[in-house]
């Protein structure tokens, strides 16, 4: 080959390249890349497509979950993963500062969240600061009274937690199977209000202890989440202790006849935060990624998930949903001075943040549920 023929064919090659590139879609050099794979402890459903598949595309990442069931059941699979295993930990808030104090999560830059958008209840919540450092994000929160099958028991008989002893439920009542949710329940009934339900004294707790073993004759069964679905779903029971609107609002939407209410007694608050695990070298895209569930979108998202519903800590997320689903907002109460909305609830006294027992190891609370589902 001459040196003419070998240019001319070197720019017939350079122009039919440039040609197909104007006629190809353009391909972003960053997405050619592998994604970044973003490793999240959490609740079913945080990683889900529903949730992330938008901002996985966006950002060329990947979300690769491991879901649990209880905060005692994520303290357990970090300490028995090597450091830096989480790059993002979905934690209830009551289980926060164990995780800080254990050296599992790192100090967040408040600066950098929209704290001046989100309800006064919740810009400073408990557990989640230690004087000015922030340690977790709250994302979502969501209400746990007494559920129900209204084919079977009436609002008003549900309107008190003495419904779980209703003899038209007998061997039909079924637990969340962690004790947290079930026993705080229970010590609301006998009274334990002041300061809170999971801090009372010896003879407080001792007397939850013996009302709780008075149920065992109505318990038909202690359930993880899918079984918690199921057994409401086909009728297997008629009740369930230790959970809210997060299971109803789910069947609910699919016609079961289930539904929750938030009794006499009270209701206590889940809360779920996001932490950033320690170690990690992915700093920059985690707080884009809590910042977009944040967001108006981020809330709508994450007030109809899929997996199971939550409310909103954000104003902008109140009227995002009352705009995108008003249906959905009336639901679940997310428009101020609903009967329903959780800010009344707060006011009225009605609503008691879940944590940690305060006066009893939180091992007390373990063992006797075990000694409870076996007695």
């Amino acid at each position: 080959m001459t040196r003419s023929t070998f240019t001319l064919s070197r720019r017939r090659l350079l122009a039919g390249a440039a040609g197909a590139a104007l006629t190809t879609p353009m391909i972003n050099r960053a997405w050619a890349a592998d994604p970044v794979q973003i490793n999240m402890l959490a609740w079913y459903g945080h990683a889900e497509p529903d949730i992330v598949a938008e901002f996985e595309a966006a950002n060329n990442v990947k979300f690769v979950p491991k879901y649990y069931a209880g905060g005692d059941n994520m303290l357990g699979l970090i300490a028995q993963s090597p450091p830096g295993t989480y790059d993002l930990i979905l934690s209830d808030a009551e289980f926060v500062q164990q995780l800080n104090m254990a050296g599992y999560i790192e100090e967040m830059d408040s600066s950098l969240y929209p704290f001046d958008d989100f309800w006064p209840e919740y810009q400073n919540f408990p557990g989640h600061w230690t004087d000015d450092q922030l340690w977790s994000v709250m994302v979502r929160f969501g209400l746990l009274g007494v559920s129900y099958n209204s084919d079977v028991m009436t609002r008003e008989e549900a309107m008190s937690y003495n419904a779980f002893w209703n003899p038209k439920i007998t061997g039909k009542l079924g637990h969340f199977d962690w004790h947290l949710p079930s026993l705080g329940q229970i010590s609301l009934l006998m009274g334990n209000r002041d300061p809170s339900p999971f801090d009372i004294s010896e003879d407080a707790w001792e007397a939850v202890m013996d009302k709780t073993l008075s149920l065992k004759p109505q318990v038909g069964g202690y359930f993880d989440y899918g079984g918690t679905f199921a057994s409401l779903k086909n009728g297997e029971m008629l009740a369930m202790a230790g959970i809210g609107d997060w299971i109803t609002g789910v069947l609910q939407k699919d016609g079961a006849p289930v539904a929750s209410v938030i009794p006499e007694e009270g209701g206590i608050q889940w809360t779920e935060s996001y932490s950033i695990g320690k170690g990690t070298t992915k700093h920059e895209i985690i707080n884009k990624f809590i910042n977009y569930m944040l967001s108006p979108e981020g809330q709508v998202k994450s007030i109809k998930m899929a997996a199971y519903p939550g409310l909103s800590p954000l104003k902008s997320g109140w009227k995002a949903i009352q705009e995108a689903d008003p249906a959905e907002a009336k639901r679940s109460g997310l428009i101020e001075g609903d009967d329903q909305s959780p800010i009344k609830l707060l006011s009225e006294g009605r609503l008691f943040f879940r944590d940690i027992p305060r006066q009893q190891d939180l091992e007390d609370w373990n063992d006797f549920w075990s000694e409870y589902k076996t007695a």
